[in-house]
């Protein structure tokens, strides 16, 4: 927070083609300082956030931003004095609810991990590179990427510990958040799958004390239906309200917009809800998605449009993401080649024994590489490629785990982690032996970056690239430069 208010007061803005509506009111000085202060956190989708908390969905192509983050600035700004203007209140608003939901969003990616992973070493590695990642300007913007990332990882380990119905309702409120939270619906799929496989792989039990086959087969079809249309009813609801809003009749509020709002649309040829005029063309659409159609009208999102020439900076900005989120796939396949046959279905003999594989190639985290790679995929291919890092940075937990397992694996200063004698024989810089001794976890990633001389190529690169786009995204982004 600090070094953005920093970087927007030394670099002046960039002059993007970008949406960027006028200032409605006379701003006090306490609104001129928090823009001078916050002003960096309100760049690019952040305008369409606070835009949309201020006036609702009055723009067509604001649509393509789900509600539940604006709803949630709107709720906080209310708390604010009314002598501050609304933008000012939302700016305040987007940057305390981020603060505090990107910490609760890293707490619940180490509890995840300490699920799956089984240990805690590295759970708590993989959470203290969630605190630099490098979507971390996205995750402190007036951006849904720390809603998302709270809801979904805690949706994840609540599922984890076997509680479907709160982790259904989680679920359900981040893909009222973000889009691609519906994919989530696969993890609900996939858990009562493997329930019901590993059921038939026990053995025939005792006459009576299991039901039928075709009873449990169809408790595991509601169930898993239920589950996925909640995950989905917060998506169906939103394009049923816009439906209503822009393909309903006019209702001449035109009188209510204010006249600079109106100026905006004119200019820029915005669509505006309640005004009369020809309906948009996704309204006579079998299945009225005004979603997909922004996303395809009025930024070419779509099955290998970015593969242009001109795109090539943008694939290079997307590619330490992709190399890693490639790397961490082929790593687990090939580790578990039969696990990722059987899709991880099949019981292994170390879970027989009640001794599975723990870490990042255990057979439970076989799930969570379908779900990156499939995001990685569907991201590099049609979406705007530059995007991947941080759509993977708030939405999977692999883009942290998979870094803390090549760091503990590889780099010999972590082998001594909660010793007193590291491998060189020499104190190392950032240790804390009073603190291991209280069972105070140490944190290895400053140990890292004060013994950077000491640490293996392999650590240097993958620190560069967390701290680097960390870096480069405050500069950028805070001032309207392209960035991802």
């Amino acid at each position: 927070l600090v070094l953005q208010a920093v970087f927007n007061a030394l670099i002046p803005d960039h002059g993007a083609d970008a949406f960027s509506p006028p200032r409605l009111g006379q701003p006090g000085p306490w609104d001129a300082l928090l823009e001078r202060l916050l002003g960096g956190l309100g760049r690019w989708d952040g305008e369409h956030f606070l835009f949309i908390a201020e006036h609702g969905y009055l723009f067509e192509h604001n649509c393509a931003f789900l509600p539940l983050f604006p709803l949630s600035l709107r709720a906080l700004a209310g708390l604010w004095p009314s002598q501050l203007q609304p933008r000012a209140r939302l700016l305040l608003s987007a940057a305390l609810l981020n603060a505090l939901l990107s910490v609760l969003a890293a707490a619940a990616l180490f509890q995840l991990g300490r699920a799956v992973l089984r240990r805690q070493s590295q759970a708590f590695l993989a959470a203290l590179l969630f605190s630099l990642s490098p979507a971390s300007v996205f995750m402190a913007a007036a951006y849904s990427e720390s809603t998302f990332a709270m809801l979904a990882f805690s949706a994840m380990w609540q599922l984890e510990k076997g509680h479907s119905w709160l982790s259904g309702l989680l679920f359900s409120l981040a893909s009222g958040a973000r889009a691609n939270g519906l994919v989530n619906a696969g993890f609900f799929l996939y858990s009562c799958i493997k329930r019901f496989a590993l059921r038939l792989q026990v053995g025939p039990a005792p006459a009576g004390k299991l039901p039928p086959l075709w009873k449990q087969l169809l408790g595991l079809a509601s169930s898993a239906a239920l589950m996925c249309a909640g995950v989905f009813l917060p998506f169906a609801l939103f394009q049923y309200y816009a439906y209503v809003r822009f393909c309903g009749p006019g209702t001449g509020q035109d009188g209510t917009i204010p006249e600079p709002l109106l100026q905006l649309a004119r200019d820029k040829g915005y669509r505006v809800a309640g005004m009369d005029g020809a309906k948009p063309p996704w309204c006579s659409q079998r299945i009225p998605l005004v979603y997909s159609y922004i996303q395809d009208t009025y930024w070419n999102v779509g099955f290998l449009r970015y593969f242009e020439l001109r795109q090539i900076p943008n694939f290079l900005l997307a590619l330490p993401v992709t190399l890693l989120g490639s790397w961490a796939a082929w790593t687990y396949v090939s580790t578990n080649p039969q696990h990722c046959l059987t899709l991880g279905l099949e019981r292994s003999k170390s879970e027989e024994q009640g001794k599975p594989r723990d870490g990042f190639c255990g057979p439970a985290v076989f799930v969570y590489v379908v779900h990156a790679t499939a995001l990685l995929v569907f991201g590099f291919f049609c979406m705007h490629v530059q995007v991947l890092t941080r759509f993977l940075g708030s939405s999977s937990p692999i883009l942290y785990w998979f870094p803390a397992h090549l760091l503990q694996e590889h780099e010999p200063l972590l082998w001594s982690a909660g010793t007193d004698n590291p491998p060189s024989g020499k104190p190392l810089l950032g240790e804390s032996p009073s603190a291991c001794g209280k069972g105070t976890p140490d944190n290895l990633v400053l140990r890292l970056l004060l013994n950077w001389r000491l640490i293996t190529p392999l650590s240097k690169s993958i620190l560069a690239f967390f701290l680097s786009y960390w870096l480069l995204g405050l500069i950028l982004h805070c001032n309207f430069f392209p960035w991802t």
